[in-house]
């Protein structure tokens, strides 16, 4: 099955894993902006990577990943919320050339904020210093959960996959079932992690192990922009700007980064904006 996350543990151990493959919504969201190979294989991989960090969180709201480097890409992020929607953009990215990440990213920050539907954001950064971005996000959880994390994350112009291993909290943690388990994750190749369901892809892994996996859940890809969204982001811009922006065209017009829906506002909804009854006048 594509477009799902399952859940999987180990039983009689501490370490859980969960694995995700995306097909439909991956090309989806790729349709809207066409990104060289290198650009579309790296988003692939903050989709994979946002939906199995945002399955281990128990809240509603979504999980945003993002890096702002000074590489060919300046600006990557993918978006995964409770409802395992999915979206993802890369900003300046159609002169990247690139198939390497360091390349693409260069130096700067990896950035992971939770927005809980209620509640104050909570955001982790950690250096890019990683070769990969399973590398960076490893890296991420050893300095800011001090939990044993694996990742590993592949993607080409059709699919995005990946796999996670966490070893939970515990008074007495078997370091050496730990090691076993990643170790034999490592043999994976990316051609079996990209066309391989959940199930098959684990007994070949651990056919001699006790995995017990969970029932798969959907991903798709959607959009969370709304005008209610856009009126807020106007708003910050400042009426005047706004005004100014009616006398020139008649309208204000924006487009979602994102799904690239158009939002229109004509002078009365500005007006309503900010609370008033003025017309505009135009010259």
């Amino acid at each position: 099955m594509s477009d799902t996350i399952n859940r999987f543990i180990f039983d009689n151990t501490d370490v859980r894993g969960e694995h995700v493959r995306l097909e439909k919504s991956y090309r989806d969201i790729l349709s809207i902006h066409h990104y060289p190979p290198g650009v579309a294989n790296l988003l692939g991989e903050f989709l994979a990577a946002a939906s199995l960090l945002s399955a281990t969180i128990k809240f509603e709201g979504s999980l945003i990943l993002q890096v702002r480097g000074n590489g060919e890409v300046p600006l990557i992020m993918a978006e995964a919320n409770s409802e395992r929607e999915l979206r993802a953009i890369a900003r300046d990215a159609n002169e990247a050339m690139s198939l390497d990440f360091k390349t693409l990213i260069g130096n700067g920050q990896l950035a992971m904020t939770i927005h809980p539907k209620n509640g104050k954001p909570y955001q982790g950064i950690v250096s890019l210093n990683g070769a990969s971005l399973a590398a960076c996000l490893e890296a991420y959880f050893e300095q800011s959960e001090q939990l044993s994390t694996r990742i590993w994350l592949c993607a080409d112009a059709n699919s995005a996959a990946g796999l996670m291993l966490q070893e939970l909290p515990s008074k007495a943690p078997d370091k050496d079932r730990w090691q076993h388990v990643t170790a034999i994750a490592d043999t994976i190749q990316n051609d079996e992690l990209l066309a391989l369901d959940a199930d098959v892809l684990l007994y070949r892994l651990y056919h001699q192990d006790a995995v017990r996996l969970f029932d798969a859940k959907p991903l798709i890809a959607r959009c969370q922009c709304s005008r209610e969204r856009v009126e807020k982001a106007l708003v910050s811009i400042g009426q005047t700007e706004l005004n100014d922006i009616i006398e020139e065209q008649g309208k204000v017009e924006t487009n979602c980064e994102f799904c690239n829906r158009l939002y229109q506002f004509t002078p009365s909804d500005i007006a309503a904006m900010f609370n008033q009854n003025t017309t505009i006048t135009r010259h």
